[in-house]
């Protein structure tokens, strides 16, 4: 199957950024779901089992810190159950959000809220342990109140505030517009729809001059970049709002691979080389002199990933699985029963050598 083509890699300098020095970056893996490497992109195999992440991140920096999606929230099951039978996937859980920060004594008054890449279940689940206000553009927070993909986030988001910020920057590396959230240019959201009306790309850049872009769901795997290789023709149906402003998103971030690390959000590999929030977090002084529960704790980028919690692997009623990503309102819709069987027969089928080698 032939590859998108190759963009031409950015030689242009990039935009300006002075990240302040208590600026850091941890993941927060809060478990994972099951599907076929054929669902995920073209090309995959029917034999390549990939464990998708549901993984978010913490941003710290001296003006407030954000988190950028949920992950898995205490109410998962629930969250799943809410879904049709066909999206449903076998998951495993890990520790919330909510329990990392809590294991990390955290002080969460210096969280500014959490800033949603989109509005699907598997980014917004943990918001039901997270009482900070919720980040969201107009564009994504009219998906999210109309589409019927919108109903775990409907749920969740009840009695949060809402935080709707605006695309008042510039174009950004190729996507249309954008907003800087510190005005420093250390995380700037920028616009890039076509998976839902308001999906986002959100880019961080360290003081070391490290740069990363987390780019939600423009692919689900890094095979979409690093093969550039969309979603199968059904599933991209099912799945995204607008194909042709989706492609081109995913073309602006293969273009960024050579200067930036480009994180989709469900390639548990994909996070490599980011520290994760350790036990107990240190603490360090803010601008103004005074100390509080912050982020600089050293490096843990060699920590194994936590194993998942004893019990917590849930044989939900299997799936086209990553069709629990959803589609559009109005998108055609397969007849669920023949869905479920189909993925009841994939979920079974043994994943051989491919997941011997890849272990994802």
């Amino acid at each position: 199957m032939s590859p998108l083509p190759a963009p031409p890699p950015w030689t242009g300098p990039l935009p300006e950024a002075t990240p302040p020095p208590g600026l850091t970056v941890y993941q927060l893996p809060t478990g994972t779901y099951d599907t076929r490497a054929a669902f995920a992109v073209r090309g995959g195999s029917f034999f390549d089992k990939r464990h998708f992440a549901a993984t978010a991140i913490l941003v710290a920096h001296p003006k407030g810190d954000l988190l950028i999606d949920a992950g898995f929230g205490a109410g998962v099951a629930a969250h799943i159950a809410m879904l049709p039978r066909f999206m449903r996937a076998p998951y495993r859980t890990m520790e919330t959000v909510s329990g990392h920060l809590d294991a990390a004594g955290y002080d969460r008054s210096r969280l500014l809220g959490v800033l949603v890449t989109h509005s699907h279940w598997d980014h917004v689940s943990g918001l039901d342990q997270l009482q900070v206000p919720i980040w969201i553009n107009a564009g994504e927070r009219e998906y999210a109140a109309e589409d019927v993909d919108g109903k775990v986030f409907r749920s969740v988001s009840a009695g949060h505030e809402i935080h709707e910020y605006r695309f008042d920057g510039p174009s950004y590396l190729g996507f249309p517009s954008s907003h800087d959230v510190h005005g420093d240019g250390s995380v700037v959201i920028a616009l890039a729809g076509g998976h839902t009306t308001g999906s986002v790309v959100v880019f961080v850049t360290e003081p070391s001059g490290t740069r990363y872009a987390f780019i939600g769901d423009l692919t689900w795997q890094i095979d979409g970049i690093t093969r550039r290789v969309e979603r199968p023709w059904l599933l991209s149906k099912l799945a995204d709002s607008d194909r042709e402003q989706l492609r081109q998103g995913l073309l602006n971030a293969i273009a960024l691979t050579g200067v930036m690390q480009v994180i989709p959000a469900h390639d548990r590999d994909a996070y490599d080389g980011i520290p994760r929030l350790p036990a107990r977090l240190t603490t360090a002084p803010t601008p103004g002199g005074t100390e509080q529960g912050t982020h600089r704790a050293g490096t843990l980028r060699n920590q194994p990933t936590p194993s998942p919690k004893n019990g917590a692997h849930k044989h939900a009623e299997s799936l086209l699985a990553v069709a629990a990503f959803s589609g559009p309102r109005g998108a055609p819709r397969i007849q669920h029963r023949a869905l479920g069987r189909l993925g009841d027969h994939l979920a079974a089928a043994p994943s051989g050598a491919a997941d011997a080698q890849r272990n994802r």
